[in-house]
């Protein structure tokens, strides 16, 4: 078995996210990818973010009609902070067969890995699969193998999909009551406008 993990806070998610999972999919023949949306991110605790509830509902709706996807609640089950060490412990030793595991992360991301929680584990668990992130250059690995020496085997850069996609931006058109069609599956966007998340309070 090969299997993606793609985390992320999901609020929401969108079709870059998806984009991104295919992408991945195809080019590593991943038997899954599963989503993985943060209970408590620890780099973003200076911003809040929408209900759990409210997140695990529109990647329901997101990756209904797509096999091979799926997504679990474990990190926001969690009491305290997500890391992705611990949650990939946490699935490896819950797997049901011996998998290798390809951890699926921004250029910019990628970058940050030396300053995680025990980035050298992480490392021997799994590979990181770096994808383009608008606004943001290709890594510079010879940096990285100089901070964290053995990751430049691990990785595997991608070059695509490269969309102007961002959740931030999603949030932000919808509290100016502009269209967001396009961005985000159409369920997840009936979605939003149904409960109305991201309007101004």
């Amino acid at each position: 078995m090969k299997i993606g993990i793609l985390g992320g806070t999901f609020d929401p998610v969108h079709n870059g996210h998806l984009a991104i999972a295919e992408e991945a999919r195809a080019y590593l023949n991943l038997n899954e990818v599963l989503f993985l949306p943060a209970g408590q991110p620890w780099m973003k605790a200076d911003r809040s973010i929408s209900p759990a509830q409210h997140r695990v509902a529109m990647l329901a709706l997101a990756l209904q009609s797509r096999p091979g996807f799926k997504y679990s609640t474990m990190e926001i089950e969690h009491q305290g902070p997500s890391y992705s060490v611990n949650s990939i412990a946490e699935l490896q030793a819950g797997a049901a067969a011996p998998s290798d595991w390809y951890f699926i992360l921004g250029w910019d991301n990628l970058s940050k890995v030396p300053l995680w929680k025990e980035p050298q584990k992480l490392i021997d668990m799994c590979f990181l699969v770096a994808v383009p992130r608008p606004g943001f250059d290709r890594p510079n690995m010879k940096k990285l193998e100089a901070a964290l020496p053995g990751i430049s085997k691990k990785v595997i850069l991608m070059n695509k999909p490269r969309l102007h996609i961002s959740a931030t931006d999603i949030r932000s058109k919808v509290a100016q009551g502009l269209p967001i069609s396009g961005q985000v599956p159409e369920a997840v966007e009936k979605y939003i406008h149904e409960k109305g998340l991201y309007r101004k309070a």
